[in-house]
């Protein structure tokens, strides 16, 4: 059998691409943890961002929150009562939320 021209000698002349080696598991096991404990602060700091953005807005929820609880127990009181009212209430806004839909959808073919 006789060796082909590639097999018979090494070459001698360098190499134009460089060898790149995949990183080894060790190396990107690393890596990747490396990039979870980055997120892991990242999360750290955007929370205790979003606390110090959203304090005003809890503070003013807190003024509102007594006055809601009266009006919606109200509200669940005389719904109990007498539940037809809210029963009509809501199949005219289901029949005016599926008209706006079918209007929609014929604008869009309309186009």
């Amino acid at each position: 059998m006789k060796p082909s021209a590639d097999t018979a000698k090494p070459s001698t002349k360098p190499s134009t691409k460089p060898s790149t080696k995949p990183p080894s598991r060790a190396e990107r096991k690393a890596q990747i943890l490396a990039e979870l404990e980055q997120q892991r602060v990242d999360i750290l700091v955007d929370s205790d961002y979003l606390q110090q953005v959203a304090s005003p807005l809890d503070r003013n929820w807190q003024s509102f929150k007594l006055p809601l609880y009266a009006v919606g127990g109200f509200t669940a009181y005389k719904l109990m009562r007498h539940p037809g009212g809210a029963m009509a209430a809501g199949r005219k806004i289901l029949a005016g939320y599926m008209l706006l839909k079918k209007l929609k959808l014929l604008a869009k073919a309309a186009n």
